[in-house]
């Protein structure tokens, strides 16, 4: 134990240990504290109060350790040392030593206020120390010139390593956030990428927050997800602390984190003579060097003012102490705190004319002050807090002084209930709270003691609920249970059921979809590896077996995905993706991609693929039956040609293409063609079996492999004589499936050329108008006709009596199949006219 300093105390001595995170500065306070006959010392959080009262009732005994904080006393008789929340120092009482931790936050906003006041008035009567960072060294030494200054270093190093995405963040690591739902965000994306995740939030009652940080600590979970809760002297075994956010909400406003915030969070990172490391997660992107260079050497600016708030109080009346609440503060560099929550209170209430007719001398003021100070755990900044304050301090005023039983019970009472979600919990705790730190105000309650207690049951069974949802919500209990059979070492056990889960241990880590095998999306930790590989001996041996059934089922077996979806392409095998159409080699011939993972061997690959040809041959044979009876017919001279055309234009081409090759056809090759399904139209040459639903189905299949389409345009209801226009469709699409684009619809070839006979049969006397039968013939409306002639070559006129008429253009006239298609010299087809006598 160390005693001395400097040469050990004297009588009145003021003492600074100033220097960064994971300096033994609590340390040494509390082993100062015990060389005295008497201490007190103040912590930020009461989690810190509480540790480090068992650490001192370990050294001293219960019977002479006090724990004092808002919301728990624990005051034996013969206590000589006090272990509290700053806030509920007992500064009336005379220790020896006294000490006050991270004493740096005399300037945060909130509570800094507390924290001058107890550096510029509470004192030991032989020792006091403050604790904290470097950067308050100028303003302590302005208020407290007389005091001595030590100086901490780092007992190990703080080193940045940069941004990493959250699964590959090392084990032992914190993640912080800097609010609840961010923290919420977090924890499921660990549960799902790591296994799980303790999680730490201000708002947590102590009992929950070392329920989560116990299960971080024993090793059940290797991740914390917190928020800045964790920068408060909370001892961990964290190798790595990674900010998510580099900006906070500071009560008025966003802001980025400033250098020493910064530093005492990833000062949690190593623990004595172990060192740390500090980062980011991916999406945060990266901190600024200067902040790095600032928290790796430990050097930040110094503090440019303290927060103040006026100690005097005058209580003769309600404004009076409003009045004396804003004094302003002695020196320039002590700024006025903004109105805390008790000052607010104290306005709203001075303001209730009830309130008010009650406060009619000191002593009711007085109390009135003790009522507003009263905190509001759930800080949610409503007026309901406000009426509870009312309703207490009415009570008080009244005889006898206490608060009324039946009324403390119901309020109690209705807390008492452990249902809902975290929120609805950590709400209710927030209230029990607010009762909890009510019922150790001795002299308002008729049974303070048993309300102590009930408060406290109430808290502790909320407490062990909440844990219980959070570890529920974030905490992946399979990949615990795995997590420890890892450890423990051996072998794990691992299976596939008929249904394709794949058990390791009897916990599902994934599916063996087909032939692939799919891990479940919480399976990403580092130990993944590892249960991967056990996995594997399993899914070898189904693979196996799989591939057999594969190479021996029919080909019912088989089946194409939804066509309507991005799997429209998918081969399936009883249902599970075994395979995906590619662009190959022709329109009718499309490669097959197994969709096998690498623990298929490259010539079982190929067996699968073999298999998968011979069944999308037969599939495309039976789909397009009438083309590949063309393409097989292996027709000589220009009926060759055609059939060739035609075979790669999935069945159809327009007639203008195809002049030359019509022209030189023999009645015996034009027979044989038709025969075969081909037929010889205005506007186009196709193959009239081919506009079957059906083969139009597989025409638009092809065609969108062929052209790589994400999900193919929706083909035209089943004998639809057109369609309308719409965007989205690529170019080429409607007439690969045997429609035409004209005007504004796509007209299937064998209905547009029962309208381009039917406009020529009407042109035979002249000019003609648009007779509701045409439209019939297409299956539209007779408004949607005008646009549709004017495409197939006609000409629109407007006559005096507002008629319109259609008129065949001269090219119309001469007819399509009357213009010479240039050729090519080189072409194969200019080679067949040469050998039909070159007519």
């Amino acid at each position: 134990m160390v005693c001395a300093m400097h040469g050990g105390a004297t009588k009145g001595r003021v003492l600074a240990v100033l220097g960064p995170t994971n300096t033994g500065k609590t340390y040494l306070a509390i082993e100062r504290m015990l060389c005295h006959a008497s201490g007190m010392i103040g912590f930020p959080l009461r989690l810190l109060a509480r540790e480090n009262y068992e650490r001192v009732v370990k050294a001293k005994g219960r019977s002479r350790v006090a724990l004092v904080t808002g919301e728990e006393k624990i005051v034996p008789t013969g206590a000589c040392y006090f272990v509290c929340t700053v806030e509920s120092m007992p500064l009336d009482r005379e220790v020896d030593f006294l000490a006050v931790d991270e004493i740096q936050l005399c300037g945060d906003r909130e509570r800094g206020h507390v924290f001058t006041h107890r550096l510029m008035h509470a004192r030991g009567a032989e020792e006091t120390v403050f604790l904290g960072a470097d950067t308050i060294r100028p303003l302590l030494r302005r208020l407290v010139p007389q005091a001595e200054f030590i100086a901490r270093a780092r007992f190990s190093s703080l080193l940045y390593t940069g941004p990493r995405k959250l699964a590959r963040l090392p084990s032992r690591s914190a993640v912080v956030a800097f609010s609840a739902g961010d923290v919420y965000q977090l924890g499921e994306l660990m549960r799902r990428q790591r296994g799980g995740c303790a999680v730490v939030l201000g708002a947590l009652s102590p009992r929950t927050r070392n329920a989560q940080v116990a299960m971080y600590q024993a090793g059940e979970v290797d991740y914390l997800v917190a928020t800045d809760a964790i920068g408060m002297g909370l001892n961990m075994d964290i190798d790595h602390v990674a900010f998510a956010r580099l900006g906070k909400f500071d009560g008025r406003m966003p802001r980025p984190l400033r250098a020493p915030e910064v530093a005492q969070i990833a000062g949690r990172a190593g623990r004595h003579m172990n060192d740390g490391t500090f980062g980011t997660t991916a999406d945060a992107g990266s901190l600024d060097e200067e902040v790095v260079d600032a928290v790796e050497s430990h050097s930040f600016e110094p503090l440019t003012h303290l927060m103040w708030r006026s100690s005097d109080l005058d209580f003769s009346s309600a404004e009076s102490l409003l009045r004396s609440l804003d004094r302003r503060p002695p020196h320039t560099f002590l700024r006025r705190a903004p109105e805390a929550e008790d000052q607010l209170a104290l306005a709203a209430l001075a303001r209730d004319p009830e309130v008010a007719g009650l406060t009619t001398h000191p002593e009711s003021v007085r109390l009135l002050w003790e009522v507003c100070q009263i905190p509001d755990f759930t800080k949610t900044l409503t007026d309901s807090h406000t009426r509870l304050l009312a309703g207490i301090f009415r009570q008080l005023r009244a005889h006898p002084a206490a608060l009324e039983t039946d009324w403390v019970a119901h309020q109690v009472a209705r807390l008492d209930r452990t249902d809902g979600d975290i929120d609805a919990l950590v709400t209710r705790i927030a209230h029990i709270r607010t009762w909890t730190y009510i019922a150790y105000r001795g002299h308002w309650l008729a049974d303070s003691r048993h309300w102590q207690g009930r408060a406290r049951a109430i808290e502790d069974k909320l407490s062990d609920a909440l844990h219980t949802r959070l570890t529920q919500r974030f905490v992946d209990k399979r990949s615990a249970t795995l997590v420890k059979g890892l450890k423990g070492g051996g072998e794990l056990m691992a299976a596939v059921a008929r249904s394709g889960d794949v058990l390791v241990e009897g916990e599902f880590i994934g599916r063996l979809d087909g032939f692939r095998f799919v891990p479940d999306a919480s399976v990403h930790s580092e130990d993944a590896r590892a249960l991967l590989s056990a996995a594997r001996r399993a899914l070898r041996r189904e693979i196996a077996s799989r591939v057999r059934r594969f190479e021996s089922d029919g080909d019912e077996a088989f089946s194409l995905g939804d066509p309507q979806t991005e799997h429209w392409n998918v081969v399936l095998w009883h249902g599970a993706p075994v395979a995906r159409l590619a662009p190959g080699s022709g329109l009718l011939e499309p490669a097959i991609r197994p969709a096998a993972g690498d623990l298929v061997e490259p010539a079982v690959r190929d067996r699968l693929t073999w298999r998968l040809k011979r069944w999308l041959q037969g599939e495309i044979a039976a789909g397009l039956a009438p083309l590949i009876r063309l393409r097989d017919a292996k027709l000589p001279g220009p009926a060759g040609g055609i059939a060739y055309q035609l075979v790669e234009g999935l069945g159809s081409q327009p007639a203008s293409s195809l002049v030359s090759l019509v022209r030189t056809l023999g009645r015996a090759e034009r027979k044989r063609l038709t025969a075969l399904g081909v037929r010889f139209g205005e506007t186009h040459v196709f193959l009239q079996p081919a506009l079957k639903p059906r083969v139009q189905a597989m025409r638009g299949l092809l065609w969108s492999v062929a052209h790589r389409l994400i999900v193919p345009p929706a083909m035209p209801r089943p004998g639809a004589s057109s369609v309308p226009l719409t965007g989205g469709v690529p170019d080429g699409f409607y007439p690969a499936i045997g429609y035409w684009p004209v005007g504004r619809r796509a007209v299937r070839l064998d209905r547009l050329e029962a309208l381009a006979e039917a406009a020529a049969a009407a042109a035979e006397g002249g000019a003609f108008i648009v007779e509701p039968r045409m439209a019939q013939l297409i299956g539209t409306a007779k408004a949607d006709l005008p646009d549709i002639l004017v495409g197939l070559g006609y000409r629109a006129r407007i006559g005096e009596d507002g008629n319109m008429t259609f008129h065949p253009s001269p090219a119309r006239r001469r007819g399509p199949h009357r213009r010479q298609a240039k050729l090519s010299p080189n072409s194969p087809f200019a080679k067949l006219r040469l050998l039909d006598g070159g007519q």
